[in-house]
């Protein structure tokens, strides 16, 4: 792939912090996958917290929407995370999220040099 690394860093940085923050005190799991699908390269990232409530997930991108305890979140890192793969990368963020298993999908284009 064609990628700003600085960039694409945030983008992990900022979901793998919140699937902590989910997870809290318990002892939980965080996990990395990477595939290729298509011409794609597919990185997921998933934790088993419990889950983005279902009346805020049509919002999860919208900026300074958090679901963090006052004075923890800003509300800006899925909005960044979101412009970051969309816009500068032509890629796809999606996620899924229930009790116990959130996982985000980052769709990024593979790109062909000659």
């Amino acid at each position: 792939i064609s990628a700003y690394g600085s960039e694409l860093n945030q983008v992990w940085t900022n979901i793998i912090d919140n699937g902590i923050d989910a997870i809290g005190e318990r002892h939980g799991n965080i996990l990395l996958r990477k595939k290729r699908e298509n011409n794609n390269i597919v990185v997921e990232i998933s934790d088993d917290g419990p889950g983005i409530p279902q009346n805020i997930q049509s919002r999860i991108f919208e900026q300074f929407l958090t679901i963090k305890g006052v004075g923890k979140g800003t509300g800006l890192g899925l909005s960044i995370s979101y412009r970051i793969v969309v816009e500068m990368h032509k890629g796809d963020i999606s996620f899924i999220s229930k009790p116990g298993d959130t996982r985000f999908e980052i769709r990024l284009p593979m790109k062909n040099h000659l």
